[in-house]
């Protein structure tokens, strides 16, 4: 038996980002935030801010373009990864460097806000199978 799923409640980064592709599907990539404390050997509190990509793909895209900076959600999805070259100058040469990329492919994706803070007020729940 095998399982590959993520499950995080964030905050979002920034506007989320969305293109078309030539064959017409809708891609939509967002940065989200979570945070973790704890308490520290000293009695105090301490925390971590973790920013994760999230890539959403198709009529699920659309519902989260429509989305805003501060937003608080919560994120389905599965960790996919996938390394790709980038060109860099170095000096006077170029040289082909290789990226790894860690991101979140989102099948569904519920808005928490209660404050209306981002595009819908209220509480949303949009789900879509994600494509292979």
């Amino acid at each position: 038996m095998f399982k590959n799923h993520c499950d995080l409640i964030g905050y979002i980064g920034s506007d989320p980002d969305t293109r078309q592709l030539e064959n017409g599907t809708q891609v939509t990539s967002l940065s989200l935030a979570t945070k973790a404390s704890w308490k520290n050997d000293a009695g105090t509190y301490d925390s971590r801010t973790d920013w994760h990509r999230i890539v959403v793909w198709g009529k699920l895209a659309q519902f989260a373009s429509t989305l805003s900076k501060g937003a608080h959600v919560e994120i389905e999805g599965q960790l996919r990864h996938r390394t790709y070259q980038k060109q860099i100058q170095a000096g006077k040469k170029t040289v082909a460097v290789d990226v790894s990329v860690a991101e979140i492919h989102a099948s569904a994706i519920r808005k928490l806000d209660r404050n209306g803070s981002s595009a819908n007020s209220g509480e949303e729940d949009v789900s879509e199978g994600a494509p292979e």
